[in-house]
């Protein structure tokens, strides 16, 4: 049976998914974002071992949730405090509604503990703005050097009223 068949599943990550995880973080971003970063960004991003060292020591403080499709993990979001830190859905997944469904479960799990929560992404990566954009978050541009950066953010009133708006009420209460 192929892992398109199973209903997928997100759980916080533990210690035996890191090479999974790590290597799900590496191919990503390798097959992903040489478009917006360049070959060179990418290549010293990955073989530094800097994606690896980011996923291993988010595991370590406990922000990491896996989405599981079958026996495999096909996704992954690193939250830190307020912000969605990273969501990754593998190449190989894309176009199946499991980012939407990865950035569900952090908005949810967020706004549960926060009133506003936060994500960034690179002003060239199209496929993350879009979806961003479409599931209400809110876009600012963010100063600095290098690449430029967007913010989005959403709170609990943006949450309730997508909610509401398309017919399915909110099952959390977030709080005022």
């Amino acid at each position: 049976m192929s892992t398109g068949q199973h209903h997928p599943t997100v759980r916080p990550a533990a210690g035996e998914d890191i090479d999974d995880l790590q290597a799900l973080a590496r191919r990503t971003i390798d097959l992903c974002y040489r478009g917006f970063l360049g070959d060179e960004a990418v290549g010293r991003f990955i073989d530094s071992g800097a994606s690896d060292a980011h996923v291993k020591s988010h595991l370590e403080q406990g922000g990491v949730h896996c989405l599981r499709q079958g026996d495999r993990i096909v996704g992954l979001t690193i939250l830190d405090g307020p912000t969605v830190d990273l969501i990754m859905v593998d190449p190989d997944h894309h176009r199946r509604g499991l980012g939407r469904l990865l950035l569900q479960h952090a908005e949810e799990t967020l706004l549960a503990q926060y009133s506003t929560i936060r994500l960034e992404t690179f002003a060239d990566n199209a496929r993350a703005k879009s979806l961003y954009e479409a599931c209400g978050w809110v876009r600012w541009e963010l100063e600095g050097e290098g690449p430029t950066r967007f913010e989005y953010t959403k709170n609990r009133e943006q949450l309730r009223a997508a909610r509401v708006w398309s017919g399915n009420v909110c099952p959390v209460d977030y709080g005022a």
